[in-house]
């Protein structure tokens, strides 16, 4: 007896199509067809999968802004500037005039590279060819596609006719990636047993359809802007004593919830969209050393490690410890820290875990009658991992001094809530002092990388920028278990440089508005409904390392068009941070 096949495919996850991108954004169903009584690998039977493409629907242009809606005017302003034209429809004239705020950023950005450079920058992703093209401003859109030459794995033919509606196939597998052509069509999905000797159907095919296909919504590409000279940097130097780092809280899938984040379609949260979306930017950054805090354990095996391991990276982990969120530990996050294999190579790893500090610090210090109370306070399951590399850039890594140059690379998320001021800044003195250690017994570049959950002028920032914390600072008045006193000891003798203090002092003012003229650090990190701020940091030590370059900044209003962060177009709450640094030659002694 056949059971009934069922085939999963969330109604409130729209089909997602990739005009421009070389990369997937979604796919579906997230479930495949599946059937309980006829196994693929049976004799008797097999199951036959078909996508089709519907053809008697006009294929239409779709809203940038209402991604479900039909265009029904283009901004002929984005045509002239040549930017995606996706980006250029929309629906009514009111979501036109609704968007025009936010929408006029595209204009300045591309006015302003063509006025700084004579013509258009090269971002730092590249520049993607658009195959639409559109008329202005009427509901009859004209949205043809070219298939640049390729040939289709299916060739346009009519494969189906029911009910006055033309089909073409255009897949035979579970999944199917929808591509430039499919966009504003409906796309349908079969499955049907099929009986292995006569070939023939056994019973009914099971169909299901899509909705429209929609563009896959991309992020404004940001650029690379060099800060020894103010002009822009087309491309990551990859010359000798240079290299790259990026930091970047990704949002763990278990925190990236419509509850927490209910302006954000749920379609843009769901972590088929958002692996793909965070992976085409990370890897679009080409950044030889990547730190990346919230992966979740489970995601980093089975996707991030994977994945960037394609593009040439070497990856290493390490995940929370779970003394405080119970649960499944595959779910759990942690840090995550990626380098180049033909840039660097691995020397050593050290793995903080700030519980087992604690439980040292309470053992020392607390009476046993309060060491409960004392340890509810400071565990908050938080890690740092350190990684050593070699640099093989240059004359195979090795500097004029005939000594090896080696990188240490801090990557830490402090997650502690705002309340507890006290142990997120003993945790940050407690990663800095396991780092002085480092630096005492080798002559060693730092980098100090992640999601600090501190604001510029914090305690936890006063000590990482300036090496010690004003007595008066008000982060230190609640202390009740001692452990940031006397306040003589938070200092460190790392001579650390916030990379992005470095657009202070550049010429280039957009990213100077872009900057906090009291702090010298960008104005936000980290934006949603309710907070917006700079919590996220590269710190480099300035005796040995200097900036090159820093990844562009962006503005607030080109993200509240979208409420907050994330976004379609941008798949985390923060966003990345992103410097290019050069060794400093050694001084001989």
């Amino acid at each position: 007896m056949l059971s009934v096949l069922r085939v999963h495919l969330p109604s409130d996850i729209p089909i997602v199509g990739c005009e421009l991108s070389p990369y997937v954004l979604i796919r579906h169903p997230d479930n495949t067809v599946s059937s309980d009584d006829v196994p693929e690998s049976s004799s008797a039977h097999f199951l036959r999968y078909k996508w089709y493409r519907v053809q008697s629907d006009k294929k239409v242009a779709i809203c940038s802004v209402h991604p479900s809606e039909q265009a029904t005017l283009q901004c002929l302003g984005c045509v002239k500037a040549k930017l995606p034209a996706a980006k250029s429809y929309h629906c009514t004239p009111k979501c036109f005039s609704d968007a025009w705020q936010h929408h006029r950023v595209l204009h300045e950005r591309a006015a302003s590279a063509v006025n700084e450079n004579g013509n258009e920058e090269e971002d730092i992703y590249g520049r993607f060819n658009n195959t639409t093209s559109g008329v202005n401003n009427n509901s009859n859109i004209n949205n043809n596609s070219s298939t640049n030459g390729v040939t289709p794995l299916y060739p346009a033919a009519i494969t189906q006719r029911n009910g006055g509606e033309i089909w073409f196939e255009v897949g035979r597998s579970k999944t199917y990636t929808p591509t430039a052509e499919d966009i504003g069509h409906v796309l349908k999905f079969e499955c049907v047993v099929i009986d292995s000797e006569t070939k023939l159907p056994v019973g009914q095919p099971n169909t299901i359809l899509t909705s429209r296909v929609i563009p896959a919504p991309s992020p404004s590409p940001r650029r690379l802007i060099s800060v020894t000279n103010a002009d822009m940097a087309g491309s990551l130097d990859s010359s000798s004593g240079t290299f790259s780092v990026l930091s970047y809280n990704v949002l763990c899938d278990a925190y990236a919830t419509s509850d927490l984040y209910g302006y954000c379609p749920s379609w843009a949260l769901s972590w088929p969209y958002r692996r793909q979306n965070l992976l085409r930017e990370i890897v679009g950054y080409l950044a030889d050393i990547v730190c990346l805090q919230e992966v979740q354990s489970d995601h980093f095996e089975e996707f991030f490690a994977p994945e960037l391991d394609k593009h040439g990276y070497q990856a290493l982990f390490k995940r929370r410890t779970a003394e405080v969120q119970n649960g499944n530990n595959q779910i759990i996050d942690g840090c995550a820290t990626f380098f180049r294999r033909d840039r660097f190579s691995h020397v050593k790893k050290y793995e903080v875990e700030f519980n087992k500090a604690a439980q040292s610090l309470t053992d020392a210090l607390v009476p046993n009658a309060q060491k409960k109370t004392a340890l509810n306070r400071l565990v908050k399951d938080n890690v740092a991992l350190i990684v050593v590399l070699e640099a093989k850039f240059g004359n195979q890594g090795v500097d004029p001094l005939g000594k090896r140059q080696l990188i240490c690379v801090a990557n830490t998320h402090v997650n502690v809530p705002n309340e507890l001021k006290d142990v997120k800044l003993w945790q940050v003195h407690t990663l800095l002092k396991g780092l002085e250690k480092i630096a005492a017994s080798a002559d060693i570049p730092m980098l100090v990388c992640g999601d600090f959950n501190s604001v510029p002028g914090s305690a936890p920032h006063a000590l990482l920028a300036m090496g010690k914390v004003d007595p008066m600072h008000p982060d230190l008045a609640v202390d009740p278990l001692g452990i940031v006193r006397p306040d003589t000891k938070l200092t460190h003798t790392l001579p650390l440089v916030s990379a992005y203090s470095s657009f202070a002092r550049i010429g280039y003012e957009q990213q100077k508005k872009r900057v906090d003229p009291n702090t010298n650090e960008p104005l936000f990190t980290n934006c949603t409904r309710d907070f917006i701020g700079t919590l996220d940091y590269i710190f480099y030590s300035a005796d040995s390392l200097s900036v090159e370059s820093l990844l562009e900044l962006l503005d607030e209003d080109s993200l509240r068009k979208d409420t907050a962060l994330p976004s379609p177009e941008w798949s985390s709450d923060h966003i990345a941070l992103l410097a290019e640094f050069r060794c400093k030659p050694r001084i001989r002694r």
